[in-house]
C-alpha cells in the first residue's frame, strides 16, 4: 500500500470513529425533538434548496431545526430569509471577511486543498467537500442525537456510511435513480439499507428504488412541497412564455429556443423569457441569432420575485432532459399559468393530465414541443380552462398536504427506534 493510500485510510478511519462515539446520556436529553438538515448550499438557488426550506419550516413547528450547510458565499439567501425557528450553519464560510487568522487560518487553507475522504468522489457535490469540510462535519456530527436527514445521493451514502449512532437517518431523493452515476447507483444497495428511510419524490422512483433495495429498506413517497408564490394569478391573456432555472444541459433550453424558433415567425407578438445563469448561456445566445428570433427571446439573469414574474406570464415551459420531481413546474401551476412541459423522467405526468391541466409532449421530441407551444399560444380558452385546473392539481402539492406526510414518518421511525 502506497504512503498516501494509507494516510488517506487513517484519516479517514479515525473520522469516522469520531462520528461514531456513542451519545452520553446528556446529549440524548430532547433528541426526539431535534431535526438536523444536510444541505449543500442553504443560501443558494435551486428546487431542492426550496424544498428543503419549506420542509424545515414545516418541521420548526414541532421540532428544533437546524440545516448544515456544507459551504456558505454570500451573506443574504438567494431566497431571502430563513424560515422562523430554523438555525443555518455553514462548515466552510468562504466569504472574504470569514477567513480565520493566523495558525487557523493557515490550517484551514492547507485542508481545504486536500480532498474528502468522506463523501464518495463521483458525487456532483464532490467539488464543494474538502477536508476540512470533512472535519468540521464530524465534529458537528460526534455525538449527535436526533433525526439526520440528506438531501442527494453522496450525502445518503455519507451518512449510511457513518451511520452514527445517535441518529435516526433519512435520506432524500431529490433526481431520480437513473439520472446517477453508474458508481452511486452500485454503492446505493451496500449502504442504502442503513439508512432508516429514503424519501423519494414519485411513483416511478419508488418502484425503482424498491427494486433495487429488494425490500431491505423503507421507501417513502413524499412529494416535493409548493411554497405561496405571492402576487396575482398568471395574465392569461399576455404573450409571455416563460421559463426559468439553471442554464445547462438539464434544463434543456436549448430544446425550448429550438421549439420556439419553428413558432415564433408565425406569433410575431410572443415573446420567451428564459431566467437563469449557467455554463449554456452563449449557446443559447447564438441558438437565438441562427434562429433569428433576437427580438422575440430575452435571457435573464434569476429572479428573487418568480412570483411577480409567473404574474406577467401566460405560459409556463418545462422543457427539461431530465428532473426529479420539478418543483418550479407546480409553482406554475399554483400560479394559475398554462403550462408545456415534456414527459421527461420524472416528475411531469406526476402532475399534468394531457390537456386538462397543461400540455405533455414526448421526451425530447422537438417537432412536438413546437406543436405543444403553438396550441396553447393559439388558444387562450384552452389557457384558461389548462390554468384553472392547474391551481386544483397545485393545492396537492401544499404544505398543508404533504407536511403531515413527513411528520407520521418521522414518528414511524421514533417508534421504531
Amino acid at each position: 500500500m502506497s504512503a498516501k493510500r494509507a494516510v488517506f485510510r487513517a484519516v479517514r478511519g479515525a473520522l469516522i470513529r469520531h462520528v461514531r462515539a456513542q451519545p452520553r446520556p446528556e446529549d440524548l436529553v430532547g433528541a426526539e425533538r431535534r431535526v438536523t438538515i444536510i444541505l449543500v448550499s442553504a443560501w443558494g438557488m435551486g428546487g431542492t434548496i426550496r424544498t428543503v426550506l419549506n420542509l424545515a419550516g414545516h418541521l420548526a413547528r414541532q421540532y428544533e431545526v437546524e440545516i448544515i450547510s456544507v459551504f456558505r458565499t454570500r451573506d443574504v439567501s438567494f431566497f431571502g430569509s430563513f424560515p422562523p425557528g430554523v438555525k443555518v450553519t455553514a462548515l466552510d464560510d468562504k466569504r472574504p471577511e470569514k477567513v480565520p487568522r493566523g495558525l487557523r487560518g493557515l490550517l484551514r487553507t492547507a485542508m481545504r486543498a486536500r480532498s474528502s475522504v468522506l463523501l464518495h468522489p463521483i458525487d456532483r457535490a464532490a467539488d464543494q467537500f474538502n477536508l476540512w469540510v470533512d472535519v468540521q462535519l464530524a465534529r458537528r456530527l460526534h455525538r449527535g442525537a436526533g433525526f439526520l436527514i440528506t438531501t442527494r445521493p453522496g450525502l445518503n451514502l455519507l451518512a449510511a456510511e457513518l451511520s452514527p449512532p445517535g441518529y435516526i437517518l433519512v435520506g432524500q431523493e431529490h433526481m431520480h435513480l437513473s439520472s446517477h452515476a453508474k458508481k452511486l447507483r452500485t454503492a446505493m444497495p451496500k449502504q442504502y439499507p442503513k439508512l432508516d428511510a429514503l424519501a423519494v419524490l414519485t411513483e416511478r422512483d419508488r418502484d425503482a428504488y424498491q427494486r433495487m433495495l429488494d425490500g431491505k429498506a423503507r421507501v417513502a413517497l413524499i412529494p416535493n412541497t409548493v411554497r405561496e408564490m405571492g402576487g396575482p394569478k398568471a395574465d392569461l391573456s399576455a404573450r409571455t412564455i416563460l421559463a426559468a432555472g439553471r442554464v445547462t444541459p438539464q434544463k434543456g433550453f436549448d430544446l425550448l429556443i429550438r421549439a420556439f424558433g419553428q413558432v415564433a415567425p408565425d406569433h410575431p407578438d410572443w415573446h420567451l423569457r428564459i431566467l437563469g445563469r449557467g455554463q449554456q448561456l452563449e449557446d443559447l445566445e447564438w441558438l437565438v441569432d441562427e434562429y433569428g428570433i433576437r427580438a422575440q427571446v430575452t435571457l435573464d439573469p434569476p429572479s428573487e420575485d418568480l412570483g411577480g414574474e409567473m404574474s406577467r406570464a401566460s405560459i409556463y415551459a418545462l422543457s427539461s432532459r431530465f428532473e426529479g420531481f420539478p418543483l418550479v413546474l407546480v409553482e406554475a401551476m399554483s400560479k394559475g399559468m398554462a403550462v408545456v412541459a415534456f414527459d421527461c423522467p420524472t416528475g411531469p405526468a406526476d402532475a399534468i393530465d394531457d390537456h386538462r391541466n397543461g400540455i405533455l409532449v414526448p421526451p425530447r421530441d422537438v417537432e412536438a414541443y413546437a406543436a405543444g407551444l403553438r396550441e396553447m399560444m393559439d388558444d387562450e380558452e384552452l389557457r384558461r380552462r389548462c390554468g384553472a385546473a392547474a391551481v386544483e392539481t397545485a393545492r396537492r402539492y401544499g404544505m398543508e398536504r404533504i407536511g403531515p406526510q413527513w411528520d407520521a414518518l418521522l414518528e414511524a421511525l421514533r417508534a421504531e427506534r
